[in-house]
């Protein structure tokens, strides 16, 4: 069965935290490299909102990962 869309959001959010977290790098250390809020990635990692294209194109080059990262067992 698919995912429904609060599944996708939940899981690409909990991708990236493990990402950023990989690489030890802070909230505030990603905010201020992708010019995102630091309120606006805490909901993203969280899965409570559903984030553009471009923001998830700013996270995976300040992480220095490639997109699909983001998308593993999905």
């Amino acid at each position: 069965m698919p995912l429904t869309k609060d599944e996708l959001v939940k899981k690409v959010g909990f991708n990236i935290r493990s990402c950023r977290k990989a690489k030890n790098i802070s909230i505030e250390e990603l905010a201020f490299k992708t010019g995102l809020d630091y309120s606006q990635i805490c909901r993203i990692e969280r899965g409570e909102i559903n984030t553009g294209i471009y923001h998830i194109f700013l996270l995976a080059n300040s992480l220095d990962i490639p997109i699909p990262l983001f998308f593993i067992d999905i």
